[in-house]
Parts: C-alpha cells; structure tokens; sequence
C-alpha cells in the first residue's frame, strides 16, 4: 500500500511539475511558442505563478497578447482563466545579456524557443545565426552563473539538423546542445536539458505551409528533391517533448521524439489529392540535406529508452551523466530514411493535424 501511494504521489508530482514555477519563453511569440503557451495554460503540468514571452517582435507581442485576452473574455473557459494576470509581455532580444538577465532574474523555468531556423537564411546570414542560436544560448548561460539567478531548468529546443549537420542552422544549434550540456557543469544548481526533433507541421517556414499556399494558387508544388525525406510531428507533440523533459530528463540529456517519417513527395501528393496540380523540381536549396537524422551512429551508443514515445541521448562528457550503466536502445543512427509512412498512414496525420472545420468550409477537403 505504501509504494502504491509513494507510485501516486510521483505521477501527481509529474503532472505539477510547473506548479507554482515562473516560466520565461525565450522567443515565445513564435509557432512553437504560442502553442506552448496556449498549454501551460491549461494546467496540464501544474497551474505556474507568470509565464513571461520574451521577443524582440512587438507587432506579434501585441497581437498575441490581444488574442488571450479575446479569448478569456469572450468564451470565458478555465483554460484561459486569469491570464492576463498570468501571461506577461517582455520586449528584449536574446543575444543581449543585459535583457537576457534582466528577464531572468525571477525565472526558475526557461524554455529558450529563440531561434534562427530558416536554412537557406542561415546560410546566407551565417553571423546572424551564429548571434541568436549560439550567443543566445551562453547569454542564458552567462546570465545564471554570473549573477548566481536561482533558475532551476533550462530547455534548449535543438532540431534533427544539429545532428551530423552539413548547414549553418543545424551548426549553430548543435553548439547550443554542447552550450547547454556543458553548463551544468558551471551552474551547478541549474539542471540544463534539450529536446531534439523534426520537422513540426504547420509551423512558420516548413513545408507544409508552402504546399498549402502553392495549391491554393492552383499549383505548382516545388520539390527540392524527389528522394528527400523528413520526420514529422505536430507543434502539440514538440510540446509534449519538451514537458517530458521537463518531467524526466536528467542534467546534460536530449530527449527525442520517436515520430513517423515520410517522402516529400508523399506530402504533397497527399496534399494534392485528385486536383490537377503539378509537383516541379526545383533542386536542393542551399544547405539541405536529402535525410535528416535524429540520432546519429557516434551518439547510439550512449542512447536509451526512456518510455515508448522517447529516446534520450546521454551527455558527451562523462562529469555530466548519471551514475548507473547505460542501456544502449539503438544500434546504428536513428534517421528519417529508415521507416516511411504509407500514403494512408500520411493522409490520417495530416488530416488529424492540420484541418480545421473552417478550412474545410473555406476551401473544401484539402487532402481529398
């Protein structure tokens, strides 16, 4: 009886593990963001005392703030109950120290969702990248350690391109992953993890969204590649990720996600459904790759299982690990060539993921 209620107390634990906790968003009004936030707020993880969005965009500040406020007062759910008291604004930039400590100062939870992402911007803007997606990250870094701030986890949102990465973005990201692990050994007090994945639906500058676009205008879809591949998953699953981390992971590990695979050319057929809309290739823009990778074979064997949704990747330097043995759960890389989605398969999770019952009105079955 007792370990039963020791077992309750765990998972109530768990489910309440932002309960009370001041949460600062690091790039919180983009799509990521707004979707985390739209989450915390339910109190699915516990109901958090302020959950402060940290960006440099006020025009997307100002409309995001109007949109909870709408929301609150015109359906009047507990959803969305006191958050104008709970969600606070922050105008900063996080490649400034200074408003990267002053936004901190309170924190005990950052979710650092600041990011330079598009591929070809990366590759022409390199430094630009650098600046957000690397000195970001030591900013947050920096700003724990030197002013001693009392903030209790750190969650660096990393991507399947910081794996064995041949572009700017994915480089970048890959030092944010070293960044974060190595800090828990200079922030002894602060746990820093990382979540890793792929390819989120609908999210600003996929693929998704272009195809969408592309055949509202009556075509035709650009394909880079006809071979290429890519893992996907919702922006609810990528919040799932990072809640999971938030939950389990220990000091220095990345979570990923074990999530469907497809062909790009598989999306957009689907997409396409019986309209008469040609795919064109168009060549690789600069800096992709054909496959992407979520594990490579250099990091399998130091990957476990942590639940059957998740795979967690230990970190590199030793110091920084767990005690106890390691379990490998994968023998070679993890990558989104391995396992494809049937055309079926596909066409259930996108329909599932991405169709609004106005869209539907609007435009009729998108994925007929």
């Amino acid at each position: 009886m007792a370990d039963l209620r020791d077992m309750e107390r765990d998972r109530v634990k768990k489910h309440e593990a932002l309960n009370d906790k001041r949460i600062v968003i690091t790039g919180g009004t983009g799509s990521l963001g707004q979707v985390l936030v739209r989450r915390l707020l339910t109190g699915e993880m516990g109901r958090p005392a302020q959950i402060v969005v940290f960006s440099r965009d006020e025009a997307k500040q100002h409309q995001m703030r109007l949109d909870y406020r709408h929301l609150a007062r015109a359906t009047d759910e507990i959803i969305f109950h006191d958050s104008e008291e709970l969600l606070q604004f922050r105008i900063g930039d996080v490649r400034d120290f200074a408003s990267v400590s002053a936004v901190l100062r309170d924190a005990d939870i950052v979710f650092n969702a600041a990011a330079l992402k598009q591929v070809p911007t990366c590759e022409y803007f390199p430094f630009e990248a650098v600046r957000t997606n690397i000195v970001g990250p030591e900013n947050i870094v920096n700003a724990v350690e030197q002013h001693s701030l009392p903030v209790e986890t750190v969650v660096g949102i990393s991507t399947d391109k910081a794996c064995k990465p041949v572009n700017v973005m994915g480089m970048t990201k890959a030092i944010q992953e070293r960044i974060f692990i190595n800090a828990n050994l200079r922030c002894r007090d602060t746990r820093f993890v990382c979540v890793r994945y792929g390819n989120v639906l609908a999210s600003r500058g996929s693929v998704i969204p272009l195809f969408r676009e592309q055949i509202r205008a009556g075509g035709p879809l650009t394909i880079t590649t006809p071979e290429m591949t890519r893992f996907l998953l919702s922006l609810d699953d990528a919040v799932d990720v990072m809640f999971a981390a938030v939950r389990t992971a220990d000091a220095g590990e990345t979570f990923i996600p074990r999530v469907p695979a497809a062909r790009v050319t598989d999306v957009a057929a689907v997409m396409i459904g019986r309209r008469k809309i040609e795919m064109v290739v168009t060549g690789i823009r600069p800096g992709e790759k054909v496959h992407e990778i979520l594990v490579s074979e250099e990091e399998a064997h130091r990957t476990i299982e942590r639940s059957a949704k998740y795979y967690s990747i230990l970190p590199i330097l030793p110091e920084v690990r767990a005690a106890g043995g390691v379990e490998k759960a994968l023998e070679h890389e993890y990558s989104s060539a391995d396992s494809l989605m049937a055309r079926a398969e596909l066409k259930e999770l996108l329909d599932r993921h991405l169709l609004t019952d106005v869209e539907r009105e609007e435009h009729g079955e998108l994925l007929a």
